[in-house]
């Protein structure tokens, strides 16, 4: 098993960072002491999945303390999206597809810059399940990405490429939709991609600090707040949302 930290000696987080979706200055939500969440909002819980917690191939740290966060705080929301990652055993993201490379060093695919990773998430594997105790019976639609061969996907929304979309916004809009809230793993990564390319799409967009978890290494995860902030993305915890039980 790989641990993230060791990203930090090659800098693939820097190159990953460098490719991460930047849109230009927009008016954040209503900054508000307490929200509501009302049937034009959408919960999107992001890659809360076996490899992405402890004894998973790609673990972020404290990864499974989002689980009971995210089923307490989903209470309070009547639409609800879940995201796997979902790579084919030969995924080029892999560093094992790729001979003398290894994990956490970066390659040039023809969609620019990929920081290649252990295997994880491969299709129908236990590694790519759901976390055992996430619990989201209101939860409407899986969105499975990264199942092209060809080419990672962090966002919820698009993946790596920036062209290929996932069909989520379209999903959304069709809903009437006009607001999103986004949690789970990694806030630096994954969460924050889905979160700026939500905002790219139009919507009004929370992320739930204390329903995620981040891989911080050297700044990742200040960077990703300023670009997200920047984006006119919310940064809310689960205090900030009524309509589900406190402890």
């Amino acid at each position: 098993m790989y641990s993230l930290l060791s990203c930090l000696r090659i800098g693939a987080v820097c190159s990953l960072l460098m490719t991460m979706p930047s849109h230009a200055q927009t008016v954040a939500p209503p900054a508000t002491d307490k929200l509501r969440p009302n049937d034009r909002a959408m919960l999107i819980v992001v890659d809360v999945q076996n490899c992405f917690v402890e004894g998973g191939s790609l673990p972020v740290k404290d990864g499974a303390a989002v689980v009971p966060v995210i089923n307490a705080v989903s209470q309070a929301f009547d639409n609800i999206v879940v995201t796997q990652d979902w790579h084919t055993p030969d995924h080029a993201s892999f560093a094992s597809q790729h001979p003398g490379r290894k994990p956490f060093e970066t390659i040039d695919l023809p969609y620019g810059r990929q920081v290649l990773w252990p295997d994880h998430c491969v299709q129908g594997t236990p590694g790519a399940a759901l976390v055992d105790g996430l619990r989201l019976p209101r939860a409407q639609l899986v969105i499975r990405k990264g199942f092209h061969r060809g080419i990672d996907s962090y966002s919820a929304f698009m993946e790596a490429d920036g062209r290929t979309s996932t069909g989520l916004a379209a999903y959304l809009q069709a809903r009437g939709i006009d607001t999103v809230y986004v949690a789970g793993l990694a806030t630096d990564f994954c969460v924050a991609w889905t979160a700026l390319d939500a905002r790219k799409a139009g919507f009004a967009t929370f992320v739930i600090d204390d329903a995620s978890r981040a891989i911080d290494l050297d700044g990742s995860l200040a960077a990703a707040w300023r670009r997200m902030q920047a984006a006119g993305v919310a940064r809310i915890t689960s205090r900030s949302i009524e309509g589900w039980p406190r402890p």
